[in-house]
């Protein structure tokens, strides 16, 4: 890791900046595969599979002799493991479900709110070095409690042309049946347009690598609504010395076996805690079967020394992490002062695995930044909020003045008379 000691606020900005690619490096590609997508359909995104994922397939739709098929190949502990995983996401997100908020604002004019779902919703699972079947819990588990109708599920294929058993035992477990084997740009282009065999969606979630995120983006210039921006993945941990350093290090190193372009950044206070943690990474990360992955994470990753708690807090609000770990002395300062964080982690015993996997809270989270503005997917990211109102003769007696008067001050004349003529109605 790249040691910096008590660096100068002014001097943050190289600190919190990304190691990515821009979208303009990305694009051209992008833009290209969406044309032909939209264009060609099936064929092209066949074309792009055989490319991207050097495999050759006959048909893009998983059947149904495959889900049983994946069920079979999932040994009796890890369907046990991901059962208790299902059971916390659902109650987590099920208590997220909110009920109708209706008020009257004045005599006679009453307004309402209710949630409604996204009929036709996208899950994108990555496959990569780590098919990342707890993915499909985060995404199906809300998309099936908001009552989407269509429910849509994308993952590359292996180089046998199947998807890996544990996401699509995952994905029947979640009543999810419409699963294609498809990844990268030409899946989230086959969402957007749809092709012969693909069906198009009216919003995209899921994370994936920089040409994900950049087609994501590319998206919603056809109409097509998206999660958030999602990069490569991160975690910044603060501690102090009422840390374990043996803790803090696996934190750093499970983050950074999720690829090279992960960044991992840890902040503390103490010189003393700073070597330990940097002694256990080295030890480590030689008994790691990702090690190479690994290693070239942690060489892209930084250790901050920093002078107080006051400036750790500004630090980490800066950065805006996708997973924040806070284990120090005083929990409650950070808890309580974060403003910007996709998930945190609090105490010796809480490593971010627990929410990768199974404590309930969702995954699928906003990286580079983009938690200043962005919250992680949630049961409201798969619905959107109507307003109703209606106003009875006292009410529109009540509140007509106040809008003609508005209208005519904007020189909506039309605007008035909507009103006026009902008002005229009133006293004949």
């Amino acid at each position: 890791m790249k040691i910096i000691k008590y660096p100068s606020a002014n001097n943050w900005l190289p600190l919190v900046a990304r190691a990515t690619k821009s979208v303009t490096d990305i694009e051209e590609t992008v833009n290209q595969i969406f044309k032909d997508i939209e264009k060609h359909g099936d064929k092209a995104v066949l074309k792009y599979t055989n490319i991207f994922d050097g495999v050759t397939l006959n048909s893009l739709q998983v059947i149904d002799s495959e889900l049983e098929k994946a069920k079979k190949g999932i040994k009796p502990e890890l369907q046990a493991a991901i059962q208790t995983a299902y059971y916390n996401i659902t109650k987590f997100h099920a208590a997220q479900k909110t009920t109708r908020i209706a008020i009257e604002t004045m005599p006679g004019v009453s307004c309402w709110q209710e949630n409604r779902p996204i009929q036709k919703v996208g899950l994108y699972i990555p496959g990569g070095t780590a098919p990342l079947f707890s993915t499909v819990l985060m995404l199906a588990i809300p998309a099936q409690l908001a009552g989407c109708t269509d429910i849509v599920l994308c993952s590359p294929p292996n180089k046998n042309g199947q998807i890996a058993n544990e996401i699509l035992y995952a994905a029947a477990l979640c009543g999810v049946r419409t699963i294609y084997k498809v990844g990268g740009i030409q899946a989230i282009a086959a969402l957007t347009f749809g092709t012969e065999t693909i069906k198009p969606v009216y919003k995209i979630f899921g994370p994936g690598n920089q040409f994900v995120t950049v087609a994501k983006q590319m998206a919603t210039k056809y109409g097509v609504a998206i999660d958030m921006p999602a990069g490569p993945s991160e975690l910044l941990i603060v501690a102090d010395n009422s840390a374990v350093p043996a803790f803090v290090a696996a934190d750093l190193l499970s983050q950074a076996e999720h690829g090279a372009d992960s960044q991992v950044i840890f902040v503390t206070t103490s010189q003393v805690l700073l070597q330990e943690v940097l002694d256990e990474i080295s030890k480590q990360m030689e008994a790691l079967p990702r090690k190479s992955l690994v290693e070239n994470a942690i060489k892209n990753s930084k250790a901050i020394l920093v002078s107080n708690n006051q400036e750790a807090l500004n630090f980490i609000n800066d950065y805006a992490p996708e997973h924040l770990i806070i284990c120090t002395n005083n929990d409650a300062f950070f808890t309580e002062g974060v403003c910007n964080a996709g998930s945190v982690f609090i105490g010796n015993y809480t490593p971010e695995s627990a929410g990768d996997y199974a404590s309930g809270t969702n995954h699928t989270l906003p990286t580079n930044g983009f938690s200043k503005a962005y919250s992680g997917v949630n049961l409201n990211s798969f619905m959107k909020a109507i307003t109703f109102q209606k106003l009875s003769k006292q009410g529109i007696y009540n509140l007509g003045p106040a809008i003609q008067i508005m209208a005519e001050a904007e020189g909506l004349q039309a605007h008035k008379n909507a009103v006026t003529i009902r008002l005229n109605s009133l006293k004949s």
